[in-house]
């Protein structure tokens, strides 16, 4: 297995993204890792870290995507960027999945441009983990696609179950539809249309699903347009920065306060674990032609070890492959 990595991509590159897959080839065996972008960078980024060399190798471009570009200028103009490299040699079989922390509007055009839908598929789309009561949630579509067809939200829904089948061991995972009400009547046209859909697809659809049934875990897999599902994932992240940064302020009160908080420490960082990006990023953007991983752009090392830990976990469930099927059999 040769997991491609965009090493030019996001805030910290090169020497965050470098760090993160070194770690990762050293906790984990069953693939290499090939590095793309300036070698220069890289190699210096490499110095003085401890390694199987026949692990990691380098792919030297000439030319970077920044956040600045505009996508599909960017995509077709800069030819020699780690990115477009990236989506080539993934395309070419020369990789088995492709990770970046880089411009997300730009991985978006180019999971369109560079490796095209998978037959049938009308809007690839955006998952992204969010924690919920007891267990972890699929959100999707959590940015790409601002307004869909009905159609689409069942597509949605077999990317997300296949994706908690792969990657959680999930039997049957439960399907929502976001929601103003649970009722079927509730809600704008296309949503309404999509509930119907839903409810004849094969799929576990328990119904619509209210603001606080995502929260209390009511369905394994929430479905929504990526303008709800964007504004929905900013507003969990930001809700779990407001309540570490103030718990970190009770805690720091006083003596006492301080004395509680070590005997909480463990418990707490459980607490919070599901709601650590570092820990749980990196989504897929699921319905294109090849595994894509998208790392948010302020990825530190450990983030990137992670996204990798789970890249292989979803190129060894085939997840690309079910997803075909999936889709086979309902469309």
């Amino acid at each position: 297995m040769n997991i491609l990595v965009d090493a030019m991509g996001g805030d910290n590159a090169p020497f965050a993204i470098v760090k993160g897959c070194v770690e990762a080839v050293n906790e984990q065996k069953g693939f290499d890792i090939t590095l793309i972008g300036d070698e220069k960078e890289i190699i210096k980024a490499l110095d003085g870290e401890d390694y199987d060399k026949n692990r990691i190798r380098i792919k030297a471009t000439t030319e970077v995507i920044t956040n600045h570009d505009k996508p599909t200028e960017a995509i077709r103009n800069k030819k020699d960027s780690s990115m477009v490299v990236g989506f080539r040699m993934l395309k070419e079989k020369l990789g088995d999945a492709f990770l970046s922390a880089g411009n997300t509007g730009a991985l978006l055009t180019a999971s369109l441009l560079l490796l095209g839908r998978m037959k049938g598929v009308l809007r690839p789309a955006l998952g992204a983990i969010i924690p919920t009561r007891g267990m972890e949630t699929l959100l999707i579509d959590a940015g790409l696609n601002s307004a869909v067809r009905p159609e689409s939200y069942v597509q949605f829904a077999h990317f997300g179950t296949e994706y908690m089948k792969a990657l959680y061991g999930e039997k049957n995972p439960t399907v929502g539809l976001v929601n103003i009400g649970s009722e079927d009547s509730k809600g704008t046209p296309e949503v309404k249309e999509a509930n119907e859909l839903l409810r004849k697809a094969h799929l576990n659809f328990v119904g619509n699903l209210e603001g606080n049934d995502i929260i209390n875990g009511k369905a394994k897999v929430v479905v929504c347009d990526g303008f709800v599902g964007n504004v929905l994932l900013k507003f969990f992240e930001g809700t779990g920065m407001y309540m570490l940064e103030s718990l970190k302020g009770i805690l720091k009160k006083n003596t006492f306060n301080k004395l509680a908080g070590g005997v909480l420490k463990k418990d707490l960082s459980e607490f919070f674990r599901p709601m650590n990006a570092d820990i749980v990023g990196g989504a897929p953007i699921l319905g294109v032609q090849g595994l894509v991983m998208k790392s948010h752009g302020s990825s530190r090392a450990l983030t990137i070890k992670n996204v990798i830990a789970k890249t292989v976990k979803l190129v060894n469930a085939d997840i690309t492959g079910h997803i075909k099927m999936s889709l086979e059999g309902e469309f």
